[in-house]
């Protein structure tokens, strides 16, 4: 009997995807347990995985597509030990390509793929165009000749697709040669219009669901918070001699690098004891306020920045702070964090600064209420007990919500973290 592969619940809030890949084709042997299709959603990607051994025998929403919890992503066609399933021969009709690792199908199953597939892995950028502009990548890695296909690939494919006016035979050039002289001037052909100009001059792609959701999200900050950011700066003196005079014991004994999180992390735990309206949240007309402190770490995603939540941060230490760090790093890269990585949250920490941004205004990560933004550490005049010096300095910059945070509690928040970064031993002590 037929298995719908379906749409499985998302997760809390999540209710539509995005097909992002198959792993498999149409007519493909799978394994239980075996990845089958990947899943966008707008907070992390997820496999759906096939329930029992069988053969993939129809594809019912192709990559790009858009799907609810429920929908109906394949039929598998099971199999029992010793038995197999038959698929029918292939038709003159092109088989749905593929987006991603393309295997020939086993013994048991009619190939539905031309002879002359070969084995490639696609980028979800070069899956995404080639399902814009019509393109099988199958023909795209036949034609480079390569195992990995990005996006170069797919534009070099389409620009050698396009219609392009014969060469002349060497004869007619030679006629053509000889008969210049003597023939007319030709008109020249007419200008291509404004619009046909602009067409070949831009490209359109669909917005990712990801990319979807941060904008949805940012405007709904802005039109639901009354968002204010104050900043100040901090001598980063006293943390770089540090790390400087520790750092390679901390690394052997903890297998990690020490950071700049951690030293931040305790110092906003620290602040938000102090100041707790910025660990709350309004809910109606009502404010929770949190006895708890999960400090969200925003990390790059490729195609922005994601918020994976360290949990109980006030009682992590220095090399758990930077190991969670470092993982979620890796994990956002690679696209496997979870749901539960990114769920919950009381405050965000951010840092441009990996990126060179000197000075910016971090915006507010609902229903969150405060949000402080870190950035480059940048050697700077500065005048110390009378005199002019040379200082490591960093701007940071803290958005709150004006609509519980008062101004004054803020300026006298970030003035905390500046006082706690700037003497690191007090990070040490029970704040």
């Amino acid at each position: 009997m037929s298995i719908q592969i379906t749409v499985p619940e998302l997760g809390e809030s999540v209710v539509e995807a995005t097909v992002l890949r198959w792993h498999k084709i149409e007519g493909a042997t799978v394994t239980a347990g075996e990845p089958l299709v990947e899943l966008e959603t707008e907070k992390v990607n997820l496999d759906v995985s096939a329930p029992r051994d069988g053969v993939l025998t129809r594809i019912e929403h192709q990559a790009g597509d858009d799907v609810k919890i429920g929908d109906v992503l394949g039929i598998l066609e099971p199999t029992t030990e010793g038995a197999s399933i038959a698929t029918p021969p292939p038709t003159s009709a092109e088989p749905n390509p593929p987006t991603s690792t393309v295997t020939p199908p086993t013994e048991t199953a009619a190939p539905l793929a031309p002879p002359s597939a070969v084995e490639f892995k696609a980028t979800p950028v070069a899956e995404r165009m080639a399902h814009e502009y019509g393109v099988d990548l199958r023909q795209v890695a036949q034609q480079t000749g390569s195992a990995q296909i990005g996006k170069q690939q797919v534009e070099k494919f389409i620009k050698s697709r396009q219609a392009s006016p014969p060469r002349a035979a060497p004869h007619a050039a030679d006629a053509t040669q000889e008969t210049r002289a003597l023939s007319p001037r030709p008109a020249p052909a007419p200008r291509a219009s404004s619009v046909e100009a602009d067409d070949a001059r831009q490209e359109r792609r669909k917005m990712s669901r990801r990319r979807q959701t941060i904008a949805r999200r940012l405007v709904e900050a802005q039109r639901t918070a009354a968002m204010l950011t104050t900043f100040n700066e901090v001598d980063m003196s006293a943390v770089m001699t540090i790390r400087k005079q520790r750092r390679e014991d901390f690394e052997k004994r903890h297998g990690v690098r020490l950071g700049l999180s951690s030293f931040f992390v305790r110092a906003v735990v620290g602040a938000l004891k102090a100041f707790p309206n910025l660990n709350a949240e309004i809910q109606g007309d009502q404010v929770v306020y949190k006895n708890y402190y999960d400090i969200g770490i925003a990390v790059d995603a490729g195609e922005g920045l994601v918020v994976p939540v360290l949990r109980d941060a006030d009682r992590l230490t220095f090399a758990d702070i930077e190991s969670k760090v470092r993982d979620f790093g890796e994990r956002a890269a690679q696209g496997t964090l979870t749901l539960d990585d990114l769920r919950g949250g009381t405050f965000t920490l951010t840092n441009g600064g990996v990126f060179g941004s000197l000075l910016s205004t971090p915006i507010l990560n609902p229903p969150q209420v405060g949000i402080l933004g870190l950035h480059k550490i940048e050697e700077r005049p500065i005048a110390f007990e009378s005199q002019v010096v040379i200082r490591p300095m960093m701007y940071i910059a803290l958005t709150y919500d004006h609509r519980l945070v008062d101004g004054r509690d803020a300026v006298r928040f970030l003035v905390r973290v500046q006082e706690l970064v700037q003497d690191p031993v007090t990070l040490l002590l029970d704040l």
